[in-house]
């Protein structure tokens, strides 16, 4: 098909819920995509912190192309080798005892809510308090749309679940305050991603964590998108000294197969029983046999300690662009490669220079330029990008 019936097919079809850019890609290899006309670009937005390994990595395209070949789905109702082998990996990393496989972020921190609420219900059926922190983003089911500290995602879609508070992130005083032993669970990022790229004060985490155990709540981890070694670790709460009750994955954990897990100790799954939570598609073979490879990569192929290199040169370099234009840029966030460029004018316009220029960048929150690629880029994938934002910085 030629762009213009795609475009005319899309528009005539397609529910129009996505703000999309004017290109059609068709194809990627490493950190770089190209449309349908040939048009090259360099990735860093890895769909939305999805694709970890890069575009077609070899060892993700065999092991879907043999799993394909074998079996896609079969249903939660029998076992498979490559569940349960993503499953005891992800055991191993975590910490945690037991893990569930759904299809999205979304399903992850529902499941998480879920077993929380189970949880606490046991011991108390009015304690079923879940707070959540402002400008955070947890998924677009309703109740993770109100676990969602954004109002502009809420309106329209009342009346919405009860049993939800929100709190300024990174504000202790105001977590104290509305704490108290009716509360069933906190869920956070550990860091902020659609809200604005917000990295927490060094002690955060840990006072979350001791207002939890005061009040026997349980502390969930929404690692959607700062997790999959993103940030320099696998999981970004590691870098804060803190260990949660539940903890949420998706985005990057299949390279972009649609999965999402959420894993937490026996004492707390032992809440659910058959029937209390279950799925058609999640963790089918398929998005399991990818899994497996992607764990595997960040575990074993330094693409950690890749991350940490490469994210503290560009996070440099970014610094080097505030510094040269310090009334476009305010500040510069972020841990590994999440990286969040706050500036002080809304960034679509530049998203689609950097477009036009062969660079695929993003814009969250209004004003914060977030750069999450592949987390196989190298320092010179780097100095391709500075030179074209520096480029279309100079315009404004």
């Amino acid at each position: 098909m030629k762009a213009e019936e795609i475009y005319s097919e899309d528009a005539a079809h397609y529910l129009p819920v996505f703000a999309r850019y004017k290109i059609i890609l068709d194809h990627g290899e490493g950190p770089y995509v190209y449309d349908i006309r040939g048009e090259k670009y360099l990735d860093y937005l890895g769909g939305i912190a999805v694709n970890v390994l890069g575009h077609n990595y070899p060892a993700l395209v065999q092991a879907i192309s043999q799993q394909a070949a074998k079996m896609i789905h079969c249903s939660n109702l029998y076992y498979t080798e490559a569940q349960a082998t993503a499953a005891a990996k992800l055991s191993e990393i975590s910490g945690m005892d037991r893990v569930f496989f759904g299809n999205s972020g979304a399903e992850a921190n529902e499941g998480a809510i879920k077993l929380a609420r189970k949880y606490a219900h046991i011991s108390d059926p009015d304690k079923s308090l879940i707070i959540a922190a402002n400008h955070s983003f947890h998924g677009r089911t309703l109740a993770t749309l109100t676990a969602t500290g954004q109002p502009k995602y809420h309106e329209g879609f009342g009346p919405l679940p009860e049993g939800f508070t929100h709190v300024d992130y990174n504000d202790i005083k105001q977590l104290e305050e509305k704490m108290d032993e009716k509360t069933c669970a906190v869920i956070l990022e550990a860091i902020q991603g659609e809200g604005g790229v917000h990295v927490p004060d060094e002690d955060y985490l840990q006072k979350v964590r001791a207002l939890c155990d005061k009040y026997n709540a349980l502390l969930i981890f929404d690692e959607i998108q700062c997790g999959m070694g993103r940030t320099g670790t696998f999981f970004a709460y590691q870098q804060f000294g803190v260990k949660a009750d539940i903890v949420t994955l998706a985005k990057g954990l299949a390279g972009g197969v649609p999965i999402g897990a959420f894993m937490t100790s026996n004492k707390i799954a032992a809440a659910f029983h058959a029937g209390d939570h279950g799925t058609t598609f999640g963790g089918n073979p398929l998005a399991c046999a990818a899994a497996n490879v992607v764990l595997d990569a960040i575990s074993h192929d330094g693409l950690m300690e890749n991350v940490k290199k490469v994210g503290a040169y560009l996070t440099d370099q970014l610094k080097m662009l505030q510094s040269k234009y310090p009334a476009l840029i305010k500040e510069v966030r972020g841990r590994g490669l999440m990286i969040g460029m706050e500036i002080t004018k809304p960034g679509r316009d530049i998203v689609d220079d950097c477009l036009k220029e062969g660079m695929i960048i993003n814009c969250t929150a209004g004003n914060v330029l977030r750069f999450v690629p592949p987390l196989i880029i190298t320092n010179r994938h780097v100095d391709e990008l500075i030179p074209v934002l520096d480029e279309v910085f100079a315009k404004y």
